[in-house]
C-alpha cells in the first residue's frame, strides 16, 4: 500500500470523470443523464477510496504520512504530497460532500448539465489538492485554481444577480491571495525551498514574520471569511445554486482555517502570538455583529450565510487559543460546520425547488404539508445552535473551554454568540415551519422525496456520530495538534531565551 500513491489517486480521480463526461455525446437529454450518472459514480468511488486514507492513517504519529515526492519544476520546487491528522479530515469532508452535491443538483440543474458536472469534478480535484499539498507552489496553484470553477458555477447557474456576485467573490479572494504570493516568493528567496515541512522548521526573522503573517492573513481572512472582509459571502451564497452553496460553506471556507493551521501558526509563531488580540477582536465582532445582522434578514439563504460568518468566528478564536481544547475544537467545528451549514442550505434548496423563492415571509405552516421536511430542518437547526448530542455542541464547547483558559473576556463575548445563534435560527424555523397553513401555493407542496431523503440521511448520521461519539475524529487529529502546539511552544521559548540573553 505504501507504493500505491493513494493521495494522488484520490486527488486526480475526479478528472477521470471529467474525461468520461466529455466523451459522452448524444442528444442533450441523454448527455445530461449520462453526465449526472458519471459524476455521481466518480464522486462515490473517490469517497470510498478516500476512506482508505483514514484506514491507512496511524493516529499515534503527529507528522506527515503517505508522503509522495518527485521532482517537478526544479530549484527546490517539487511534487510533494502528504497528510497529517488535520488535513486528512478535510479530505474526507470534501469527498463526503461531493456525491451529495451531485444528488442535490439532479433535478435542480437542467441547462448545460455536462459543463456543470465537469466544473464540480474539477473543483473536487482542486480542493483535495489544497489539503494534500506539501509544497507551497502546489498549494498556491490548487488554492487559486479553485476560484475558477466556483466563479463559473455562480456566474452561469446562479440567480439573477449572479454576475455581480461571482465577480465580487473572485476579486475579493484574488486580491488577498496576491499578497500571499508575494510572501511565498520572499520565503523562497530566504529559505531556498518551497517545501512546507522544511519551512515549518525555518526560523524567520521576528520583524519579517510580522509582514509575512499579515500577507498570509490577508488571503486566509477573506477565505474564512472574517469581519470586515466577509461581505462577498452573503452575495455569493444567495446567487449560487444550492450545491454551490453547500460546497462553498462546506469546504471552500475551511481552506482559510486550514491555511492558518498549516502556515500562519507553525511558520510565524511570534507573529501569531503578537496578532492574537487582533484575531480575537475580529472574531468576537464577527460573532456578535453578523448574528445581529442575521436576525433582520428576509432571505433564508442570506440568514444562513451570515450565520456561517458567525460560526467561523468561533473557529478562529479556537485556533488562536494555542490550547489543545481550542485547536481540536476549532478543527472539529470546521468539520461540523461543513456538515450542518451545508445541510441547512440543502433544506433551503428543497423548498426553493418547489416554490422558487427564498423569502421567509412567503412561507409558514409547512409542518402541516411537509412533516418529514419539518423534522429534518429541526434537526439541523438544533445542530447549528449547538444542542448537546449534535456535532455543533462538541466543537463549540471545546473552543469556549480553550478560550476561557486564555481570555475570559473573549470567552464571555463569544458565548453571547451562542444565544444570538439560537435566536435567529429558531426565528427562521418558526416563521417557515410553524403557524397556520394559509397560503394557497403552500397547500400543494409535496414532502421530501426519496432522493432528498437519501441526501439528508448521511448528513444526519455524521452530525449525530460527531455529537455522540467524537473520539474517532479527535483521536485522528490529537497527535498532529499536539505536535503543532509543541513546535509553537518551543519557538516561543527560544524567543524568550534570546530576549533574556540580550538583556
Amino acid at each position: 500500500m505504501a507504493d500505491f500513491n493513494i493521495l494522488s489517486w484520490v486527488t486526480f480521480l475526479p478528472l477521470a470523470g471529467v474525461v468520461l463526461i466529455m466523451l459522452t455525446g448524444g442528444k442533450e437529454e441523454v448527455a445530461a443523464r449520462n453526465a449526472r450518472a458519471v459524476a455521481l459514480l466518480t464522486t462515490l468511488v473517490t469517497f470510498v477510496l478516500s476512506l482508505g486514507i483514514w484506514y491507512m492513517f496511524d493516529n499515534s504519529q503527529g507528522g506527515f504520512q503517505m508522503v509522495e515526492k518527485a521532482e517537478w519544476l526544479g530549484g527546490g520546487i517539487n511534487y510533494h504530497m502528504g497528510v497529517d491528522g488535520i488535513s486528512m479530515l478535510f479530505i474526507i469532508l470534501t469527498t463526503f460532500l461531493m456525491p451529495i452535491c451531485v444528488l442535490a443538483s439532479w433535478d435542480a440543474i437542467t441547462t448545460r448539465v455536462r459543463e456543470y458536472m465537469i466544473a464540480f469534478l474539477i473543483m473536487e480535484t482542486l480542493m483535495i489538492g489544497v489539503f494534500c499539498a506539501l509544497d507551497m507552489v502546489m498549494f498556491y496553484l490548487f488554492f487559486e485554481a479553485g476560484l475558477i470553477p466556483m466563479f463559473l458555477i455562480i456566474g452561469i447557474w446562479g440567480g439573477k444577480n449572479r454576475v455581480y456576485a461571482s465577480y465580487k467573490f473572485f476579486l475579493y479572494t484574488l486580491l488577498g491571495s496576491v499578497l500571499m504570493l508575494a510572501a511565498m516568493i520572499t520565503m523562497y528567496v530566504i529559505a531556498g525551498t518551497t517545501d512546507i515541512p522544511t519551512l515549518m522548521a525555518t526560523n524567520f526573522d521576528s520583524n519579517l514574520q510580522l509582514w509575512l503573517w499579515l500577507a498570509f492573513f490577508a488571503s486566509f481572512a477573506v477565505k474564512v471569511p472574517m469581519w470586515p472582509v466577509h461581505t462577498w459571502l452573503p452575495d455569493a451564497h444567495v446567487q449560487a445554486p444550492t450545491a454551490g452553496s453547500v460546497i462553498l460553506a462546506g469546504v471552500l471556507l475551511k481552506m482559510g482555517g486550514y491555511g492558518l493551521l498549516r502556515f500562519s501558526i507553525p511558520m510565524f509563531p511570534e507573529a501569531s502570538e503578537y496578532f492574537t488580540p487582533l484575531v480575537f477582536f475580529m472574531s468576537v465582532v464577527a460573532i456578535i455583529y453578523t448574528s445581529l445582522v442575521a436576525l433582520v434578514q428576509k432571505d433564508m439563504k442570506k440568514l444562513i450565510a451570515y450565520s456561517s460568518v458567525a460560526h467561523m468566528g468561533f473557529i478562529t478564536i479556537g485556533v488562536f487559543t494555542f490550547t489543545q481544547q481550542g485547536l481540536e475544537g476549532g478543527i472539529l467545528q470546521m468539520i461540523s460546520h461543513g456538515i450542518v451549514s451545508g445541510a441547512l442550505f440543502l433544506c433551503v434548496g428543497v423548498v426553493y425547488d418547489r416554490l422558487h423563492t427564498r423569502e421567509i415571509a412567503r412561507y409558514g405552516g409547512l409542518v402541516h404539508r411537509m412533516p418529514k421536511y419539518a423534522l429534518i430542518f429541526m434537526f439541523f437547526t438544533m445542530a447549528t445552535i449547538g444542542l448537546p448530542g449534535t456535532s455543533g455542541f462538541v466543537g463549540e464547547f471545546l473552543i469556549l473551554v480553550g478560550a476561557y483558559q486564555v481570555s475570559t473576556v473573549t470567552a464571555f463575548f463569544a458565548t453571547t454568540g451562542v444565544i444570538l445563534g439560537a435566536a435567529y435560527s429558531l426565528w427562521l424555523y418558526r416563521r417557515v415551519v410553524f403557524g397556520e397553513l394559509v397560503k394557497e401555493d403552500l397547500k400543494t407542496m409535496l414532502d421530501v422525496n426519496k432522493r432528498e431523503i437519501a441526501i439528508f440521511v448521511p448528513l444526519i448520521a455524521v452530525a449525530l456520530w460527531i455529537g455522540v461519539y467524537p473520539d474517532p475524529f479527535l483521536d485522528v487529529m490529537h497527535a498532529s495538534v499536539t505536535n503543532l502546539m509543541e513546535q509553537h511552544q518551543a519557538s516561543m521559548e527560544m524567543v524568550k531565551s534570546s530576549l533574556h540573553a540580550a538583556k
